[in-house]
């Protein structure tokens, strides 16, 4: 992505997943996102999140939308 259409938000999914011992496949099937959708997400790839997969990632996960979004400091 241009550094112009950078948001500065990051995810920690990649953390969150190690930390509960689960796997993208595992999350998808309990928030019914596809894994590839969640990878996009996972890899800050993602332009936009609706707030019913923020929601049901963070009840999947038993964390807060601010454990899942970072403001990235480097930006």
């Amino acid at each position: 992505m241009p550094p112009e259409e950078e948001s500065g938000i990051v995810t920690a999914l990649d953390e969150l997943l190690i930390a509960r011992g689960m796997t993208l496949v595992e999350l998808s099937k309990i928030v019914g996102v596809s894994v590839v959708n969640l990878s996009i997400l996972k890899n800050n790839r993602a332009r936009a999140i609706r707030f019913s997969t923020l929601s049901a990632l963070c009840r999947a996960l038993e964390c807060e939308p601010g454990d899942l979004l970072k403001l990235d400091p480097e930006t």
